[in-house]
């Protein structure tokens, strides 16, 4: 009997992990939970990693676009990837008259579906080692993985790696870089 009962204790041991895997928590970003009934916008205003980012998106006019349907796929830099930018860049590209240019900028950090990393590893993997990812902003990104992370070679050849994967949207997914991606200008 006790035989039986500590085999039901395991096997429920088992299933309940089970159950907690697959309802796993989205990762927190910048010590704030992420909500996957809250948009971009919404959640990336609660990390402290990204009020660059968000600073940048209010001035380039894409706040609505980012709260809107999507679904949307964000690659989004944290304040140490902009602080990482030639000195005076962000305050440059934050100026009213440079907002095409930063629009442009943002907009190719972002590709209109939904793509977790498993989706982008299997691409990569199919295409061979390296797969072309089009963004909103016309950009295209190479897309390969590292060590078993996902990173993005940009126009220019720099570099960036997927710091934090899948963090689910109510608009679509997060994946934070460790670098601004740059158009080729």
């Amino acid at each position: 009997m006790l035989k039986f009962a500590l085999r039901a204790l395991a096997a429920a041991t088992v299933l309940s992990a089970g159950v907690m895997a697959a309802h796993a928590e989205n990762p927190k970003v910048g010590g704030a939970a992420m909500f996957e009934d809250k948009n971009i916008v919404e959640n990336a205003m609660n990390s402290k990693d990204h009020t660059t980012l968000v600073a940048a998106v209010k001035a380039a006019g894409l706040v609505e676009t980012l709260q809107g349907k999507g679904p949307f796929t964000v690659f989004a830099p944290t304040n140490a990837a902009f602080d990482a930018l030639p000195a005076g860049t962000v305050d440059t590209l934050l100026k009213p008259e440079n907002k095409e240019k930063l629009a442009k900028v943002l907009t190719c950090h972002v590709v209109a579906a939904d793509a977790m990393s498993s989706a982008i590893s299997k691409m990569v993997k199919d295409d061979g080692g390296e797969h072309d990812v089009k963004t909103v902003g016309g950009c295209v990104l190479k897309a390969k993985q590292d060590m078993g992370k996902i990173t993005l070679t940009d126009e220019n050849g720099d570099v960036a790696k997927v710091a934090i994967a899948d963090v689910e949207q109510s608009n679509g997914v997060i994946h934070v870089i460790d670098r601004v991606l740059l158009p080729r200008m």
